[in-house]
């Protein structure tokens, strides 16, 4: 049985959320070049790939002080350095994504969800900024009508905000939409906003097991979501886990800050 089989008995759902890096793309090599880019600008050591696998999906504020402090904890981080160093990073990062991978089975879900007509969002914490051109360098871009950065609301992930925001546009209750990621903010967002949550098991999440989250769903590739298409997939695994609590919240933006999000979410578009 598929997981949408599973989660969604006898339907579809109408809206699928996912998350960006660790969920769709690899995009570790790139970052741990930026960050290595970063520390030996500042005069610090490199730390390599490995390093920076444990310490991304919050951010890229949180992944340079996590960087500049040599592990996941961070407050001893000094401000001033610390944006130093993300002003270092961010230009390394904007550099380039050769080393950037699409992972196995996800165009084939995109285009699945494409022609059932479902929904689809992008909702991570990278900045907004580099989210649009990175997708579209995947090739993977149109697919997404709404697409949200972590800078593009005051809130980011594990923060429901911007998983709200986009179910308030798409008119798609919670019942009806699902979160696809890879981390624990990725699990919290989606059970604050009252929404199921699939986890990949071969994302970012710190080196713990994405299973430790209780998501509702553990997949190894996201064709096993799909329909028939569990022989291409591996191993699925359906999570003890309480029913998510609803909520009846909405964020709602006024003034300069709608203005901004208005600005910031010209991407709502439909992407051909």
């Amino acid at each position: 049985m598929s997981g949408f089989e599973q989660l969604f008995p006898g339907t579809l759902p109408r809206l699928v959320m996912f998350d960006l890096d660790g969920t769709l793309i690899d995009s570790v090599p790139d970052l741990a070049a930026a960050v290595d880019k970063m520390l030996l600008e500042m005069g610090r050591p490199a730390v390599g790939l490995q390093a920076v696998r444990e310490w991304v999906g919050n951010g890229a504020p949180v992944l340079v002080r996590r960087a500049l402090a040599g592990q996941l904890d961070h407050c001893a981080v000094d401000d001033d350095e610390a944006e130093r160093g993300l002003e270092i990073f961010m230009q390394a990062y904007a550099d380039g994504h050769e080393l950037t991978v699409v992972y196995p089975g996800v165009r084939d879900t995109l285009k699945w969800l494409h022609k059932q007509g479902i929904e689809m969002a992008l909702i991570t914490n990278k900045p907004e900024r580099f989210v649009a051109p990175l997708l579209d360098q995947m090739k993977i871009g149109r697919y997404f009508r709404w697409i949200i950065g972590g800078d593009t609301l005051p809130q980011k992930k594990p923060d429901p905000a911007a998983l709200l925001f986009v179910m308030q546009m798409a008119n798609v209750p919670a019942a009806q939409a699902l979160f696809v990621g890879d981390s624990r903010s990725d699990v919290l967002a989606a059970k604050a906003a009252g929404v199921q949550c699939v986890a990949l098991s071969y994302g970012y999440n710190h080196g713990r097991p994405i299973s430790e989250e209780s998501p509702a769903l553990v997949i190894d590739d996201l064709r096993a979501l799909l329909p028939g298409c569990l022989e291409a997939a591996s191993e699925l695994t359906l999570a003890d886990v309480n029913s998510p609590p609803h909520r009846d919240s909405i964020v709602v933006a006024t003034g300069k800050l709608w203005m901004k999000v208005i600005k910031a979410l010209a991407r709502w578009r439909w992407r051909a």
